[in-house]
């Protein structure tokens, strides 16, 4: 089974990365994953808001179909009957793991862990400081430390692949930043 890397940046953005073409920052391991898998190079949104797309990418089904077109006030998301990649991929063998911004709920129940993602480390709602650690969390725990949520979720993500080189792995890599 191959391992399975998806990176967006804020807004369902690609992430500025060397297998993008982006020149100012080397990527080598990331551009090696890149270049031994499969691309996906024209990818588009669904809808123009975050959650939304988010919820379509995540499910595989046009989020108009669940009644998600629109950020969802307060704590609530992706409605509980849907499944989510990190579902049908567990299902299959892989260990999967969400690092960064979920965006599609709050509640106790639509938590990351319980909708599919083995691991997570990120925060749950549409926005957060880049250097405050409150409302970060691993797993369901808050973290206490943060530098800078790009740098952590970055080592994070590479943490989460080196843990599982030796099985079949989902990452979903949610950069807060664009």
């Amino acid at each position: 089974k191959p391992n399975i890397l998806l990176i967006v940046g804020d807004d369902m953005g690609y992430a500025d990365v060397g297998f993008h073409g982006c020149k100012d920052i080397p990527t080598p391991n990331l551009d090696a994953l890149a270049a031994s898998g499969v691309r996906f190079t024209n990818g588009y949104v669904s809808g123009p808001y975050c959650s939304p797309t988010r919820a379509g990418l995540i499910t595989g089904r046009y989020q108009q179909r669940f009644g998600h077109e629109f950020n969802p006030g307060g704590n609530q998301g992706l409605p509980l009957g849907e499944k989510t990649l990190a579902d049908r991929l567990k299902d299959a063998g892989y260990v999967t793991g969400l690092v960064g911004k979920w965006h599609l709920g709050a509640l106790p129940e639509m938590h990351p862990r319980r909708r599919g993602f083995d691991e997570f480390y990120g925060f749950l709602g549409g926005a957060h400081d880049y250097f405050k650690s409150p409302g970060v969390l691993r797993g369901e725990e808050q973290v206490d430390d943060l530098d800078y949520t790009t740098d952590a979720f970055g080592r994070e993500a590479a943490a989460f692949i080196e843990r599982h080189r030796g099985e079949p792995w989902f990452l979903y890599l949610a950069f807060n930043a664009v």
